[in-house]
């Protein structure tokens, strides 16, 4: 960050400046401090820029004389009395009323916890670069210490004191909003716009890298799906379709029961003609066949039971 420097006066020698305190606040209001112009008991006087370069004399009063409700008084009552162009803006505790009351700087949009303490009373002005310029600071900080009160009658007893006197640290100010580490001054348009397209940038990639890891992962078919509990499982094999016979009920197989035309079955049920036939009641007396004559040959003109017509049996050569 580069100071401004300050416009040379009339007899061209600007006041000798002083860097900054480690106690200064960076910045106060909507001003960025630069160096140290003056200080006394009462505050401190230094040489500020707002976001447009304008540079301005900025006092602030100490923490003694802020905590003075007096000081306060005084401080707004010298402010009030200067010309109207002098004074550029003001702020802090106090500082809203009488004739340059209009000056003051709204703060209230600032988030403030009830734990923080009130802000100390600051006044811009114009600051031109001259000897003047200090010698108006040394002058409204005298008035608010009142350094300069001429004696009122006969001293008489201790010299009289401020009970603040030894409290001339830098009043309390707040930041707001809060600038980049390291640096007093608020970021331009052209860093914003860089760090928006550094942040587009780490989306894309990011969405690149996720596209990219997602197509390498192997394709896995989903788990079938659960049955119902209680329900048969499903067959593995397809049924065959409807209306077409099976191979087992259409071709005859070798083992088949059914006799082939000419030729006795092993397992035919006709009974011999040595084994007496049971009657269907199941009485066990032995009747004849309808088809044997009593001699147990067959009738004429019937079949024997090996299927051959008029055939002798081994029986008819007894």
């Amino acid at each position: 960050m580069t100071t401004p420097p300050p416009p040379a006066g009339a007899d061209g020698n600007p006041p000798r400046l002083s860097p900054l305190w480690r106690d200064d606040p960076p910045k106060v209001g909507d001003y960025w401090l630069d160096a140290r112009l003056t200080a006394a008991p009462s505050g401190v006087a230094y040489v500020a820029h707002d976001d447009q370069s304008t540079s301005v004399m900025l006092i602030l009063l100490s923490q003694g004389a802020a905590a003075d409700p007096a000081a306060r008084d005084r401080l707004a009552g010298v402010v009030n009395k200067l010309h109207i162009d002098t004074v550029i803006a003001r702020g802090g505790r106090g500082q809203a009323e009488g004739r340059l009351g209009h000056r003051s700087q709204d703060e209230a949009d600032d988030p403030v916890s009830p734990g923080d303490a009130p802000l100390a009373p600051w006044v811009a002005l114009a600051y031109d670069g001259t000897p003047a310029a200090l010698a108006e600071a040394d002058r409204v900080l005298a008035e608010v210490e009142l350094s300069r009160l001429p004696l009122q009658g006969t001293p008489q007893g201790p010299e009289y004191r401020l009970h603040w006197i030894e409290q001339t640290a830098p009043g309390v100010s707040r930041l707001w909003p809060l600038p980049w580490p390291g640096r007093h001054d608020r970021a331009g348009w052209l860093s914003i716009l860089a760090s928006w397209l550094l942040m587009m940038l780490l989306a894309a990639l990011a969405v690149l890298i996720a596209i990219l890891i997602f197509q390498q992962a192997p394709q896995t078919s989903p788990p079938p799906p659960v049955p119902p509990t209680g329900s048969p499982p499903p067959s593995s094999g397809s049924p065959p379709p409807s209306g077409s016979p099976s191979p087992d009920s259409a071709s005859p197989s070798s083992g088949s029961a059914s006799p082939s035309p000419g030729s006795p079955s092993p397992s035919s049920g006709s009974p011999s003609p040595d084994q007496p036939s049971e009657s269907p009641s199941g009485s066990g007396s032995p009747s004849a066949s309808p088809s044997q004559s009593p001699s147990g040959e067959p009738s004429p003109g019937e079949e024997s039971p090996s299927g051959s017509v008029g055939s002798p049996t081994p029986n008819s050569r007894l």
